[in-house]
């Protein structure tokens, strides 16, 4: 470490890209700081992000007895009430925040809490309370995760009108719910209040959503959604919203077709920027996008070669998996380790109900690529285990190419989906292919056994 500095690293956040990072520092035997602006650890990540809402998720499907799709329980459908679904979310979350803690501090990194802001390249002013102190570090790496975009011209309450990082404080569950926004956080939020029986409708300007996931799949979702009453409102945009005095206070929603929403609670999940705008970034010499976005190179560098950035402020693929990986991945650059590139091949899960998990190509595409593929297909209702589940909707698909039978796709709708996908992600990333699920044997009954059953479709019709 130089005589001038404090420290060797600075992190700017504490979410999966600041811990993974300041840890990977820490074992390099880096003198390192974490600055986190909360007072608990584990940035919007477990605040308010994945964590919390997966956590509600899980809370959902026990309270509303969904985790079956026909509904089956040995009791009556009880609705909880908000703090009932969120006590859970605050024990899982004050549990994984103390384990954050304790990781940081067997590992030696200096943890500070308040608001960080750039004084200059090296120097950082950290604020707490009105008392302000500052450090200073060779590198820096700036992992300070996004927050939710604000509906424009219409103020967020809390009540009324939220958007997702409200979800937490939420004092009542709503009859019914209009969600704006059909991105992979407002179809989550639809699909888990449908499920505890809540009205909900969601309006989206695109024709279809999720358009980076297979067609089939996302068909499959609100055909699954629309049997729990969701009606969608695809192509239309809000112009304007309006809450009426009650009680009980209700939002109304004015499209820009004419058509009026009327919900008990609006969701606005219109997008999410990077929280960069109390960094004082131009006191480093570092630019954000419109959208509060770092642009960095291939070691995760920013325009100033000693200040790195990670997670979910660099933008895609703002995954709290990849975003951990990248936080390690630039503190070995930053200490010139040597570290082989993130694969390309990640996995994405969505926690809607029911979850969908991805992996490789999707048929489209594929199409778009003129690569000749199969598909092979597999029901969970072909699947004893899907039988004892009671899940007669889910599906696995694969797609291998048509002349050498690598596997180029994994897609996953239903029950534990996003743990199932890890199969085929670790076949996918090792160049493995048809051959492979054809002779190999799975554990009967399990999920697992889909991948056989696929497997076998496609064959069969590469035979014919």
């Amino acid at each position: 470490m130089s005589d001038s500095f404090d420290y060797d690293l600075i992190c700017i956040g504490s979410g999966p890209a600041g811990q993974r990072g300041a840890v990977q520092a820490a074992k390099l035997g880096k003198r390192v700081a974490l600055i986190e602006r909360r007072d608990t650890l584990g940035g919007t990540c477990l605040a308010t992000g994945t964590i919390p809402s997966k956590t509600f998720r899980e809370a959902v499907l026990h309270f509303a007895a969904a985790a079956r799709p026909d509904g089956g329980s040995t009791r009556a459908m009880q609705r909880p009430t908000a703090p009932e679904l969120l006590a859970r979310v605050d024990e899982v979350v004050a549990r994984e925040g103390s384990v954050i803690s304790n990781q940081l501090s067997r590992n030696g990194v200096d943890v500070m809490c308040g608001e960080a802001a750039f004084v200059d390249p090296h120097r950082i002013r950290v604020t707490n309370e009105g008392i302000a102190r500052e450090i200073s570090a060779t590198n820096v790496l700036i992992a300070s995760g996004t927050r939710a975009v604000p509906p424009s011209n219409i103020e967020s309450n809390g009540e009324t009108v939220i958007s997702s990082d409200d979800i937490g404080g939420l004092k009542r569950l709503p009859r019914s719910l209009a969600v704006v926004g059909a991105g992979v956080i407002g179809i989550e939020y639809a699909s888990m209040f449908a499920a505890l029986g809540v009205e909900v409708t969601v309006i989206d300007k695109r024709e279809r959503p999720l358009e980076f996931v297979d067609a089939e799949i996302v068909d499959e979702l609100i055909h699954q959604m629309r049997k729990r009453n969701v009606n969608f409102r695809f192509g239309e945009a809000v112009e304007g919203m309006t809450v009426n005095d009650g009680p009980p206070k209700r939002a109304v929603l004015l499209l820009e077709s004419g058509k009026r929403i009327v919900a008990d609670m609006a969701l606005f999940s219109v997008g999410r920027v990077g929280a960069t705008e109390t960094l004082a970034l131009q006191n480093a010499g570092v630019a954000a996008d419109d959208r509060g976005r770092i642009a960095v190179d291939a070691e995760f560098r920013t325009s100033v070669s000693h200040i790195f950035a990670a997670g979910d402020v660099i933008g895609y693929p703002s995954l709290a998996a990849t975003s951990s990986e990248q936080g390690r991945l630039a503190a070995c650059h930053a200490f010139g380790l040597p570290a082989a590139p993130m694969a390309d091949h990640f996995p994405i899960g969505i926690y809607s109900v029911p979850e969908i998990s991805m992996v490789g190509s999707t048929e489209q595409t594929l199409t778009k690529d003129k690569v000749p593929y199969e598909i092979g297909i597999a029901r969970y209702r072909e699947i004893a285990r899907g039988q004892i589940l009671g899940d007669d909707s889910g599906l696995l698909k694969m797609l291998f190419h048509r002349v050498d039978r690598r596997l180029l796709g994994v897609h996953i709708i239903g029950t534990g989906a996003t743990e199932l996908l890890h199969i085929g992600q670790a076949v996918f990333g090792l160049g493995g292919g048809l051959d492979y699920f054809l002779s190999t044997v799975f554990n009967y009954p399990t999920l697992a056994e889909c991948y056989k059953v696929s497997a076998l479709n496609a064959a069969n019709k590469l035979a014919m």
